[in-house]
């Protein structure tokens, strides 16, 4: 119990300074569209900006990968089915092909819809998710927000999604032995599941192993 409790404190640590790092930040994500290797768009989690997935998308960067984010998700608080309107509308306008998602928490979900749902499905070659719901939360329809609720894992996107078994073998999941907001983990059937012997839901995304999980699918 202390073990998890200190992976909780260093969670919302981590989260909190990546949180301000985003608020502060001024790049423009288009410093991020150069590059001949497989292109990535990176799709956040809730109340999230793209900056907070920035380490990751640099260390890609620098690898030689076109790294994409869609600025019109903004905070990623609109509902999963609109998100993924906004993604499929990015990779099709955009000209993308042959596309790696690379997700964290709702954008496993969000990435997850495209994929079975968009128009842009067949130029997605996979996903790699980061502590994605892909089951929902057992803690969600005990919260007050209706943005939070919608993680129930009676919720009907939830539901639909987790009976699109075809495409699961075309998605890692990458997931902590303790996340404190998804109590029942992260694992997906006929996925790659990788479980880091760590604990967090943010903080997991500075892993290596997630850098590794992302190249070997990229590359």
């Amino acid at each position: 119990m202390l073990r998890e409790l200190g992976w909780w404190v260093a969670d919302y640590v981590y989260a909190a300074v990546w949180q301000a790092r985003g608020i502060l930040n001024t790049t423009d994500p288009a410093t991020f569209h150069s590059g001949d290797r497989t292109p990535i768009v990176v799709i956040p989690g809730i109340w999230e900006s793209w900056t907070f997935m920035q380490p990751l998308i640099t260390s890609m960067h620098e690898r030689g990968h076109p790294v994409h984010v869609v600025p019109l998700l903004r905070f990623n608080g609109r509902p999963v089915a609109d998100a993924a309107a906004h993604v499929d509308a990015y990779i099709d306008e955009a000209g993308l092909d042959d596309v790696l998602l690379v997700t964290h928490s709702k954008g496993g979900l969000i990435g997850k819809y495209v994929m079975v749902n968009g128009s842009s499905a067949m130029r997605i070659r996979g996903m790699v998710a980061v502590a994605a719901p892909f089951a929902g939360s057992a803690y969600a329809p005990f919260l007050v927000l209706p943005s939070l609720r919608v993680f129930s894992p009676k919720n009907a996107v939830i539901l639909g999604l987790t009976r699109e078994l075809a495409l699961n073998d075309r998605i890692v999941s990458v997931f902590g032995r303790f996340d404190p907001h998804i109590p029942g983990g992260s694992e997906l059937a006929g996925a790659k599941n990788v479980r880091l012997e760590t604990g967090g839901h943010f903080r997991v995304l500075a892993n290596p192993r997630v850098i590794a999980e992302v190249v070997l699918s990229a590359e």
